[in-house]
């Protein structure tokens, strides 16, 4: 999938136009990719549609208008669209109170590097186990607590993309405190493969 480029990121006047239409587009991208894992846990599927709108509406909340600024949220945005082969995900730990989030960050450290998706059933089961680029686990991570988004990815071969599509697959964390894990529904795995379509 081939990241954004200027070209992509409308100014502000052609966006406002568009911007209703978009943002209902990727709502509905985004509820058939959103999987719940456990009680606190959620990931998102990403791809090149959902990160145009954080971008889009990161220049109109800003109010950027140089190609300078475009390209810095490019240069942030762009990593986690996924290359080919991949899935990328970005993590929240969904807790809605100060007291949750000081309960569970700290019992949570390196859930980022828990993340598995899980293939095929019974004795015919392959785990593969989530990355996590490193320059970003060292921003969002320190020994004593961790954060409540994370951008993780998973590479898979040929052959685990179409285990993926023709098998059960589910989306899990192990970490020592929190496991978790959930069947993909065929809708969420039928999205996710368009994606690979581009590959």
């Amino acid at each position: 999938m081939r990241p954004l480029s200027l070209d992509d990121i409308v100014d502000q006047r052609a966006y406002e136009r568009e911007r209703e239409s978009f943002r209902a587009e990727v709502i509905a991208l985004k509820r058939l990719r959103r999987v719940a894992i456990g009680p606190v846990v959620t990931v998102v599927f990403e791809n090149r549609t959902t990160m145009r709108l954080q971008v889009q509406e990161m220049a109109r909340a800003e109010r950027m208008a140089t190609d300078e600024q475009i390209l810095h949220e490019l240069e942030i945005y762009n990593p986690l669209i996924p290359a080919p082969g991949e899935l990328s995900m970005t993590l929240f730990v969904e807790l809605t109170n100060d007291a949750d989030l000081r309960a569970w960050l700290p019992k949570l450290v390196g859930i980022e590097r828990d993340v598995v998706l899980v293939l095929g059933e019974g004795a015919g089961t392959e785990t593969v186990t989530a990355l996590v680029d490193p320059a970003h686990e060292a921003r969002l991570t320190r020994e004593a607590t961790t954060a409540s988004v994370h951008y993780v990815r998973l590479r898979l071969t040929a052959e685990q993309r179409r285990r993926f599509v023709d098998e059960q697959a589910q989306i899990g964390v192990e970490h020592p405190n929190y496991r978790h894990r959930t069947n993909l529904p065929v809708k969420t795995k039928a999205s996710v493969a368009e994606d690979w379509k581009d590959d």
